[in-house]
């Protein structure tokens, strides 16, 4: 119960920065209303997916993971996964409620409310850049002239309650390094400012390619060189290294070695996989492992949560779980992730 009373007070104290840098920078399947008293409701768009709502006199876009991303084969119809619970509808309620905390302070924003426009990244690029596009169309076109259709849709119905859509200041999310860097290279043509609360990746680290980007996490060069640390405390010389195919298990594996190769580690074996793999490959990842035991038994995995989830579900399949030690990041260890490998978590060292 701690653990999780933890979690949710950083997740609100981490939204509750990443607002206020917001104004400072700016100078489910269905989301229902009504939760905590406030003003939320669905609003009308040109894709098909529902979009959760707060009005205020200056609106904060918001992309949250609220189901997990498309599946391998419905990558194509950009069919979203099962609705993300814990990790999801608690960034949500976690916006929803730090905006109410500041909005009922008038010493913050005096006769200034904020409201949010949230949408489902389903932690996947192209979902994400749809979304987006929904972001910079309401920036782009005025719903206030009648001769647009003023409290109308495009296609020509009605906003619900009557609402009059207002231009997205800024952009908080998502929280994939890959898809953060896809979104921003859209937003920054629109002058549209975004920041990440766990996009890591060094990448976002350059001013001239990413501009109007900003985040409240460091990036991944603390994080190789935190594991190289472990690594180094317990004397292993000899490791293999897996990480999530995108940029943030790429440019963070590279890191790694850079730093692992000064300090005269060796890699037995480096291998990639996509987090939406299926269980096949998966199971094809851990046999090529296993060829490098019992030397290489500790793996250093630049994973994202559901690549090391796959991961350990393969152990478990294939009855290895003694035989590895993954060292991975912090975000593994939310209250989901260790519900759903608790028979294999033992495998892991979060850093």
């Amino acid at each position: 119960m701690f653990a999780f009373l933890w979690v949710c007070m950083r997740s609100f104290l981490k939204m509750v920065n990443l607002l206020l840098i917001l104004m400072m920078t700016v100078g489910l399947d269905i989301f229902y209303g009504g939760l905590f008293g406030r003003n939320t409701f669905l609003v009308c768009a040109s894709s098909p997916r529902s979009v959760a709502r707060m009005d205020g006199d200056i609106i904060i876009g918001a992309l949250f993971s609220v189901h997990h991303q498309p599946p391998a084969e419905k990558v194509p119809e950009r069919k979203c996964g099962e609705i993300r619970e814990q990790y999801g509808i608690q960034r949500v309620e976690a916006m929803f409620h730090t905006l109410d905390q500041i909005n009922m302070d008038q010493n913050l924003l005096p006769n200034i409310t904020l409201g949010t426009e949230i949408r489902d990244s389903c932690w996947h690029s192209s979902v994400a850049l749809e979304q987006s596009i929904e972001f910079i169309r309401d920036s782009l076109i005025s719903m206030r002239d009648e001769k647009d259709g003023a409290g109308k849709c495009l296609d020509a119905t009605p906003t619900p309650h009557g609402r009059i859509k207002k231009p997205i200041a800024g952009v908080i999310g998502p929280g994939s390094s890959s898809v953060a860097i896809q979104v921003q290279n859209l937003l920054q043509l629109f002058d549209i400012p975004q920041i990440a609360y766990s996009a890591t990746s060094i990448d976002l680290s350059d001013k001239t390619l990413y501009k109007y980007f900003l985040r409240v996490v460091p990036s991944d060069i603390l994080q190789a060189r935190a594991m190289l640390d472990i690594v180094k405390r317990y004397n292993w010389t000899y490791v293999s290294a897996v990480h999530t195919e995108g940029n943030y298990g790429e440019s963070g594996m590279e890191a790694f070695k850079e730093m692992a190769a000064q300090e005269g580690l060796c890699i037995a074996h480096t291998d990639k996989i996509y987090s939406n793999a299926g269980e096949r490959n998966f199971d094809r990842l851990l046999k090529k492992l296993r060829e490098r035991l019992p030397k290489a038994r500790v793996v250093i995995c630049f994973c994202e949560g559901m690549t090391v989830r796959g991961i350990l579900m393969a152990m478990r399949r294939l009855g290895v779980a003694g035989e590895f030690l993954l060292i991975g990041r912090y975000m593994l260890a939310n209250g989901s992730f260790c519900r759903t490998t608790s028979s294999t978590i033992s495998n892991l060292c979060v850093c």
